[in-house]
């Protein structure tokens, strides 16, 4: 049996939506192990002059814990 354990954490780029996304699994790959899945739970950008110049990706990153 295995238990797991979800962390959040927010993530941005000025490139896109996916490149933040790709920033924070690499970010969190760096600590945490086990690693089984993640969830984008909230999308939002900085914006100035009426431009998006920030996008941020907020993530549920599901792990396994280790025995």
């Amino acid at each position: 049996m295995a238990i797991a354990r979800i962390t959040q954490l927010v993530a941005s780029s000025p490139k896109s939506i996916e490149d933040a996304i790709q920033e924070g699994m690499r970010r969190a790959s760096k600590t945490l192990r086990g690693i089984t899945g993640l969830e984008i739970t909230k999308i939002n950008a900085k914006v100035e002059d009426g431009k998006i110049v920030e996008y941020r990706v907020h993530l549920s990153i599901t792990f396994i814990l280790e025995k």
